[in-house]
């Protein structure tokens, strides 16, 4: 039995999925190893051009993609149905997304090896790491981990959840808040804190950190927030303004052209538990939840993609990388486009490729296993 869909959250996923590209799209454009092209250790920004770009379609457009998703998941499926346990929910949700991942797990570890992307010891390595993480060539694939402990929690939350008063899930989202200062105090004030030492990473508010509260703050949306739409569109704007710009203003400040600089200095405020982003991500997913279809629907072509949205996440850097080196041509700081257009449309043709790529997938027999649609 198929669900009603959502029309605002089927808008959520389509752009949540191209921001994930014009992340990765940026990100060409500070790695200090342009070989590599994405970020890694160590960031160059090449010059203020590159500079101001990628604080803005990395920082302040992009950075809410990650916590978006986070929020869709949790509100569609916190708290479980009536009578649903946790095994049943288990193995609907794993046998959702599971098979798909494990599918790229193993075309990331092999496929790069027929263009010569990579070599066999580098395969064999990452085959041999993958019960415990992603391949080399999928470092986009972390999110998946998280993702998976989301739906582990949920079945363990669906009770409080259901009995919890707006109040009781505010105090909750209020300790969450608190703990998104955590990044900076560990950069700023000290890299242990509440409890922390080389024997114990466990501190005084680690149960209430981390996505579970992205996971809280959905359900108080969907169901205590009483908010007019208006009021919506007016604080969602506010919200996401302010987060943006501090999150963009954030790697501008630390991106000196022409200066070395370690990658976590440099992005010291883009964790996605931070509070710009927390703030910028509820106020854009409060303007989505003011799209209102006549017809209560999302046109069919959103619907459409976002149908093929866990397969184009899947498999978008075996199209990016590429489409990144051509338009790059070995030289972020002179990219045959200007850096302005150059990322948007490294973006949106990967995103192009992932549609009728994912598009076709889905028409084989099995394609839930393969691409999950």
């Amino acid at each position: 039995m198929n669900k009603e869909r959502i029309a605002f959250l089927d808008y959520v996923r389509v752009v949540a999925c191209l921001l994930v590209m014009l992340v990765h799209a940026s990100e060409n454009f500070y790695g200090a190893d342009a070989s590599v092209g994405l970020a890694s250790n160590m960031s160059y920004v090449a010059n203020e051009a590159n500079r101001f770009w990628v604080a803005f379609y990395d920082g302040g457009v992009s950075r809410t993609a990650v916590p978006l998703f986070m929020i869709v998941s949790a509100y569609l499926l916190a708290p479980m149905g009536a009578g649903q346990t946790m095994g049943s929910f288990y193995r609907r949700r794993f046998m959702r997304i599971l098979p798909p991942f494990i599918c790229f797990l193993l075309l990331y570890s092999l496929l790069p090896l027929l263009w010569g992307g990579m070599t066999w010891e580098q395969s064999v390595n990452d085959l041999k790491l993958l019960p415990f993480n992603f391949p080399s060539m999928a470092g986009h694939l972390w999110f998946m981990y998280p993702l998976i402990s989301l739906y582990i929690i949920i079945p363990v939350v669906s009770p409080w959840l259901q009995k919890a008063t707006a109040r009781e899930e505010l105090t909750f989202i209020g300790f969450f808040a608190f703990t998104t200062l955590i990044p900076w105090l560990h950069l700023f004030v000290s890299p242990e804190l509440w409890g922390e030492c080389f024997w114990n990473q466990f501190t005084a508010f680690w149960y209430c950190s981390g996505y579970l509260g992205y996971l809280v703050l959905a359900h108080y949306i969907r169901v205590h927030l009483q908010w007019s739409r208006q009021r919506r569109l007016r604080l969602g704007t506010l919200f996401f303004l302010i987060g943006a710009a501090f999150t963009a203003w954030s790697f501008w400040w630390k991106g000196v052209p022409g200066q070395p600089i370690e990658t976590p200095l440099l992005e010291w405020s883009w964790e996605f538990c931070t509070p710009n982003v927390l703030c910028a991500t509820f106020g854009l997913f409060l303007l989505f939840t003011c799209i209102q279809p006549k017809k209560g629907k999302a046109p069919a072509v959103v619907t459409e993609v976002s149908k093929l949205s866990f397969g184009m996440y899947l498999m978008h850097m075996f199209f990016l990388a590429p489409i990144a080196g051509l338009i790059i041509n070995g030289d972020p700081a002179n990219p045959l486009l200007p850096v302005w257009l150059a990322i948007p449309a490294i973006a949106l043709l990967t995103y192009i490729c992932c549609i009728i790529t994912t598009k076709l997938m889905s028409l084989l027999p099995g394609s839930r296993y393969l691409c999950g649609c």
